[in-house]
């Protein structure tokens, strides 16, 4: 079952990293698609971001609670309980720590990453 990475606060005000299943289940569109897909979420827009081998972006929270899918390159993340998660290449992770201390991230392996970013609509 694939997986997703969140990253969110607990009550010890600590950013914390759980593996998530995505919670697929059967759908059919109007249009004839069918399948497996989880529960349509809103979103608040799109955008794509590039970041250098050399990239470290130091303590910081979640600027809002948003989706980061890897599409080239690896990035680490470390939270301030000490956990680290790697998002490589097919990775989602959901950034939901918007309060405390929150969590670094590190370009890794030599590579420009390339993410897509998809806020949520609260």
């Amino acid at each position: 079952m694939p997986k997703y990475t969140r990253v969110f606060t607990g009550d010890d005000g600590l950013s914390h990293i759980e593996e998530s299943e995505l919670p697929f289940e059967a759908f059919l569109d109007s249009e004839g698609a069918h399948g497996d897909g989880t529960p349509m979420e809103n979103a608040a827009g799109v955008t794509f971001r590039r970041n250098q081998p050399d990239y470290f972006l130091d303590w910081h929270c979640a600027p809002r609670r948003q989706y980061s899918i890897t599409l080239a390159g690896e990035a680490e993340i470390v939270t301030s309980d000490g956990a680290v998660a790697r998002c490589g290449p097919g990775s989602i992770l959901l950034a939901e720590d918007l309060t405390g201390k929150g969590h670094t991230t590190r370009v890794v392996g030599g590579q420009e990453r390339l993410t897509v970013l998809v806020p949520l609509a609260d």
